[in-house]
């Protein structure tokens, strides 16, 4: 769900919520889980593993495919992804109901495993992106988190972390202020 290239986040990310409530595909998402917080590993990958996928793509094209991928990629079950093999390769760049790319298949494998690092190191996913959501006693930006992105997983660029971090609520952006989905984000926050 890139923005384009000139338009700052927040004012683009105002358009989708004139756009996506009611919409048959956009509208659920935008409505109940973009910009929500997640806490649940499995949740956490299937969302880094879309965004993977959405590059140079439509969202709605990712969203219309997600079913196809939680079959495809075992629920998002992290271990099992993780220990996918060359049969499990072919197998996924077989399957029109996914996206067929060789780099973003190997990518989500390889993150899977670096993810299965990150319960050693942090705890787990979710704990690791808690440990460096500030920097230096502030929010930390995008820039900061492209950077450390870049040195964890793979093919996660500028779009695909700041999309990524921001369906999560770790960075600013995903409705406008008021967008009715933020009244339900606060609720999800206090718990």
């Amino acid at each position: 769900m890139a923005a384009p290239a000139h338009a700052p986040y927040a004012a683009w990310m105002s358009g989708y919520c004139d756009i996506a409530p009611g919409h048959p595909v956009h509208g659920p998402y935008h409505d109940t889980e973009y910009g929500f917080p997640q806490r649940e590993e499995c949740v956490l990958f299937e969302r880094l593993l879309l965004e993977i996928n959405q590059a140079g793509l439509s969202w709605e094209t990712i969203l219309r495919k997600r079913s196809g991928f939680r079959a495809a990629y075992d629920g998002f079950d992290v271990d099992t992804v993780a220990a996918y093999g060359e049969a499990d390769r072919a197998r996924l760049l077989g399957d029109a109901s996914i996206i067929r790319n060789r780099l973003k298949v190997d990518a989500a494998i390889h993150n899977a495993q670096v993810i299965q690092g990150l319960r050693d190191s942090h705890g787990g996913f979710v704990e690791w992106l808690d440990a460096h959501a500030s920097e230096n006693g502030a929010p930390r930006d995008k820039v900061s988190w492209v950077k450390l992105f870049k040195n964890t997983f793979r093919f996660t660029g500028g779009e695909i972390t700041g999309e990524f971090l921001m369906s999560l609520g770790y960075l600013p952006g995903a409705h406008r202020p008021d967008c009715p989905a933020m009244r339900d984000i606060a609720k999800a926050k206090r718990g």
